[in-house]
Order: C-alpha cells, then sequence, then structure tokens
C-alpha cells in the first residue's frame, strides 16, 4: 500500500495518491491531472476511483478530466448534486481497492455534501482518514461557505460540530489525519503549517477538537473573526459542480505569444486586463501601463481570484522566459481559462517596440520614517490582514487589507501622496499597481515591508495594550523616530 500526499503550496492544497495491488485512487485532485496519470505509469496501476470530500471553492478540481482519461469513478458523498455522472456514496458505503478499503464518512458542516474517506487496511485496521475540509491541523473548516435558504452560520457550525464528535473523534488516537489544506487557505483561519497529523494530536491540540466543548462554544469559536471569503469562491464551486473546459484545452488556447502589437489589440479589443506576474525586482523596473502586478513567486492563483474575481475575465500575460506554462496551468487552477496570450519576448520587446513604460517609486524604510515625519502616518497603507495589524503596526497608520482593497477605493484620494507596506513587499506592490491602474500617481512602495522596517534603526517600538481587544492583550506600535 502506498499513500502520497501531493502538497501545493501556492493553494496550501494537499491531494492524495493512494495505490495497492495496481488499484490506484486520487483524493482532492488539482486542475491538471498528468502527475497522477504519471505515478500510475511508474506503480503499473490503473485509477479506480476519484474521491471528492466536497465542491471545492479555492480552486478546479480535475475530477472530470482524470474520469475521462482513466475510466475512474467520481465518488462524492451524500448531498452532493453535481450535473455530471458519479457515484453519490452513502454514508458509511465501503469502496474496495486492492487489498484495503475506503469508508466514506458523512461530516457535513464545512458544506452540507463534505464527506471525509477512512482508509482501511488487510486486516480491518483503521489507518489513516482524508480530512477534505472538515478537519485541519490545528483548526477546522469555516462553516459559511455553503449557506442556502434554511441553513445560518450557526446551523452549519452545529452540523460541523457534530461530525467532528461523531464520527472523527472516534476513531482511534493512532489514525493519521490528512487534511486537504495547509496555513494560508483561506478555507479556515487557525491552520499549523504542517499537514499531517493524528487524531490523538488533534485531540491534544486543536481547539475544535477540544473536550467537554459545548456546541454553543464551538459554533462561538469557529465562527469568530472569520473575514469575508474571496469572491471567486462561488465561481469555483459552480465550475466543480457544474463541469468545466478539460485543461488539455485551456491550456492550448492559452499558450500562445502574442508580438507588442497584437498583444495591445488583444487588451483594446478584448478588454484584458494585464496581469504581469514577473517578480518583484523586475516589475518596478518597468511594466506596461495599467498592468496589475501579482508574481508566480507568492501566492500567486489565490491573489488574483481575490483581486480580479471574475473568473471569466480576459487576461494577456507578461511573464519571464519560460514561464509561460506555468502561469497558465496556475491561473486554470482557481478557474481563470480566458487568457489572451502572453506578450512574446516579454517587456524587451515590448520597450524595443517603442511602447510606452511605466513604473512605481519605492523608498527603503530608512528613508519612509524621514519622509513621514514631513506627511504623517495617516499617507501609510498597511494592506496586510486585520490580524497582522493588530498585532503589531505604525502608529496611526491606515489599515486597507489587500483582500478588500477593492472596496476601499471611495475612502482614498487620488490626489494625495500614499506610501504602501504589507509584511515582506510582495502585497503592497500588487496594491501599489492596482491604485495606479485605477488612477493614483503618487504612490511610493516600502522595500522589505514591515519586515525591514523592524530591523531599521530609524524605527523603535513601544509596548501598548491595545483597547480594541476583549482580552486587553498586549500588540506592539512601531514609532517612526530619529
Amino acid at each position: 500500500m502506498k499513500i502520497e500526499q501531493i502538497y501545493t503550496a501556492c493553494l496550501a492544497q494537499g491531494a492524495y495518491y493512494i495505490e495497492c495491488n495496481g488499484e490506484a485512487a486520487i483524493i482532492d485532485p488539482l486542475r491538471e491531472v498528468q502527475p497522477y496519470l504519471d505515478r500510475t505509469t511508474a506503480d503499473g496501476a490503473k485509477i479506480k476511483y476519484v474521491f471528492e470530500t466536497h465542491f471545492h471553492a479555492d480552486f478546479v478540481s480535475g475530477h472530470l478530466d482524470l474520469a475521462k482519461k482513466t475510466g475512474a469513478a467520481i465518488v462524492y458523498g451524500p448531498n452532493a448534486q453535481p450535473r455530471f455522472v458519479a457515484h453519490i456514496a452513502s454514508d458509511g458505503e465501503s469502496f474496495n481497492l486492492g487489498d484495503i478499503t475506503i469508508v466514506a464518512l458523512h461530516t457535513p458542516g464545512h458544506t452540507m455534501e463534505s464527506t471525509c474517506y477512512l482508509l482501511r487496511d488487510k486486516a480491518g485496521n483503521d489507518r489513516a482518514v482524508f480530512t477534505g475540509d472538515t478537519l485541519f491541523i490545528g483548526d477546522a473548516g469555516r462553516p459559511d461557505l455553503a449557506q442556502k435558504s434554511g441553513l445560518t452560520l450557526a446551523d452549519l457550525a452545529g452540523h460541523l460540530y457534530h461530525s467532528l464528535r461523531n464520527k472523527l473523534m472516534t476513531l482511534a488516537d493512532d489514525v493519521t489525519v490528512y487534511p486537504a489544506h495547509g496555513a494560508g487557505s483561506a478555507c479556515g483561519k487557525n491552520m499549523s503549517s504542517e499537514t499531517v497529523s493524528t487524531i490523538g494530536a488533534q485531540k491534544a491540540k486543536n481547539y475544535a477538537l477540544r473536550a467537554n466543548m459545548t456546541k454553543e462554544e464551538f459554533i462561538k469559536e469557529v465562527t469568530n473573526g472569520l473575514l469575508a471569503p474571496p469572491k471567486y469562491f462561488p465561481q469555483n464551486v459552480r465550475l466543480n459542480k457544474e463541469g468545466y473546459t478539460s485543461f488539455d484545452t485551456v491550456m492550448q488556447r492559452a499558450a500562445h505569444g502574442l508580438t507588442p502589437k497584437a498583444f495591445e489589440e488583444a487588451v483594446n479589443t478584448a478588454d484584458a486586463v494585464i496581469l504581469d506576474v514577473r517578480n518583484r525586482e523586475d516589475f518596478v523596473k518597468g511594466f506596461i501601463p495599467n498592468s496589475i502586478f501579482i508574481g508566480l513567486d507568492g501566492s500567486f492563483a489565490p491573489w488574483v481570484g481575490a483581486l480580479i474575481a471574475d473568473v471569466s475575465q480576459p487576461l494577456a500575460l507578461v511573464v519571464a522566459q519560460g514561464q509561460e506554462e506555468e502561469a497558465i496551468t496556475r491561473l486554470a487552477r482557481v478557474g481563470f481559462d480566458n487568457v489572451a496570450g502572453y506578450l512574446k519576448g516579454g517587456i524587451e520587446a515590448w520597450e524595443k517596440a517603442g511602447k510606452e513604460v511605466d513604473t512605481i517609486h519605492s523608498i527603503n524604510p530608512g528613508e519612509l520614517a524621514e519622509t513621514l515625519k514631513t506627511y504623517g502616518p495617516h499617507h501609510l497603507l498597511d494592506v496586510r490582514r486585520p490580524g497582522e495589524y493588530a498585532a503589531e503596526h505604525v502608529v496611526d497608520a491606515v489599515s486597507i487589507p489587500l483582500d478588500f482593497l477593492n472596496d476601499f477605493m471611495d475612502e482614498l484620494d487620488q490626489n494625495e501622496k500614499y506610501f504602501l507596506h504589507c509584511a515582506g513587499g510582495y502585497r503592497s506592490l500588487i496594491a501599489a499597481s492596482i491604485l495606479k491602474a485605477k488612477g493614483f500617481r503618487d504612490l511610493t512602495d516600502i522595500r522589505g515591508g514591515f519586515e525591514a522596517m523592524l530591523e531599521s534603526e530609524k524605527f523603535e517600538t513601544t509596548d501598548y495594550v491595545c483597547p480594541s481587544t476583549l482580552e486587553k492583550q498586549k500588540t506592539k506600535e512601531v514609532v517612526a523616530g530619529g
């Protein structure tokens, strides 16, 4: 028997390959299915089942392409109503895979069709459970992604409470827990960076499995502090439920280079967003006016989904040579299939053709400290998430989380001067590019972000009690000094 976790850091997502005696199963596959086919070829195995823990919101699954290419059965749990042929398992139904058995455990709460899959070995012993978005390492799935008529947030959280206690907590402590996501995913709020654990370890460490926790306490804790889900989530659910264009077709259609003239025409005629996916250093040196920067070297796909929102939006890519296929693949993972092409020859070809190039001004933290003496901290935009800002921030800096930047546009003045920072520099440059494309011209990005500020001799820290939290927990503000 073989169990392999296939973890994709950009999405903080774990898919699983299970093989036993020439029969294989895939759990929650990503959209590009060739890696799974390569594994079966190497093992001399055939994929028998594609198990889906639920209709995913944060990525487009590869279930349809995988089933078409292998003849494998797609399996969902109770309550699932896909628009394609699939086996809807009953609670407790068993599936044979070589000498082992996989049992469907219906665990509603994250969504009503959410189902975990329990693996039993040849002797009938429980060995591992694939928990999808029901149970994470250190957290439980958010219960606000499947609200519908007659079901409130509290209703879903209540279902999740019973699923965890009546199904997962009854398993033996040594059963291995394999979740669908780790830290960085928007499907939970407090996930560990670890991606594998045991039931026993989670009972000891995970707040959601705390002994003697009442249903009311659970509902309060699991729903407290949830940020609004990214706007592309419902669109990915629809694609996973109703179907989508095959990944091979998407790649063939999108993977072609455009001359500067053809690129410009594509942008103008298709009303395409220019998406520049190069690294930060190259972008600030020069980019096509009105480009949106979201670099491949960060959490690329989730940020595209959160900030562009409409998966049908046409995109024209500016990408470093050799990374074209990677960019198109990662966009397809979150349902962005409408790629008009990429700029052949990159920004160098654009400049050689005599086309206009824009830049973004950037300074280091030392320069910022001096500048704030003149402009004041209300010109400093902190685009980190609320929890990061609450923990530590520059005194009187304005908190505008990148996740919701588009919702804050009316609160900003295009004629004002703004300085932007995040933790390390990736998110602030995304924000600066979006604001510049919206008509803001006097923008300055802070190189190295908040981490570099803390290391700068121009900043000193002072402790204070945060009055906005009930617990009066200590946080820090950073005071610009000389």
